[in-house]
């Protein structure tokens, strides 16, 4: 690897680490020549089965795009930054294992809403909005019901979709 700093053409690694997740390897490097030291990262590259979209076209699987399919429905949600990076982990080694060349982008977009089902229900919701193309108010409460149906509040992490509304408080004791 040639030194970034003076362009020498070879570098010596002094340490090699591997990242959190086990899939990245993080080596030491030191020049030679200039004796600067940089950090580089190793990772496989391993071809990912293309995604053919509802139209037929085909394209390269892009981490970039799945992550920009999310924003939306994650906008303004309590939920950490970890949590969408083990979905995109996870999608990317569902997509590893398929032994198929070509993968449908609506299988992507149930894993997908499986993933947020678990993690954030108002986020699920705007994502199956979108996915699912509710054409009325209609389709999107069954939606809703169904989910409430399916899978309880997550204590203390969430409030219900559609809340009760608060009892009526007694009237007060007339003062005498």
């Amino acid at each position: 690897m040639h030194c970034p700093f003076c362009q020498h053409e070879d570098t010596r690694v002094i340490d090699s680490r591997l990242g959190e997740d086990g899939h990245l390897v993080r080596r030491r490097r030191e020049c030679p020549a200039c004796n600067g030291r940089f950090n580089t990262l190793e990772s496989a590259e391993l071809k990912l089965p293309a995604i053919v979209k509802q139209d037929g076209r085909r394209e390269m699987f892009s981490e970039r795009k799945l992550r920009s399919g999310l924003e939306p429905a994650l906008h303004k949600r309590p939920v950490e930054s970890a949590a969408i990076d083990r979905i995109v982990a996870d999608i990317i080694d569902k997509l590893r294992r398929r032994v198929e060349r070509e993968v449908p982008s609506r299988q992507i977009g149930q894993w997908l809403m499986e993933a947020l089902r678990s993690l954030d229900q108002i986020a699920y919701v705007r994502f199956a909005s979108v996915y699912r193309s509710f054409q009325d108010v209609q389709a999107f409460r069954e939606e809703i019901e169904r989910l409430e149906r399916d899978l309880p509040v997550l204590e203390g992490r969430q409030l219900p979709l559609l809340a009760e509304p608060p009892p009526a408080e007694p009237d007060p004791p007339p003062k005498s």
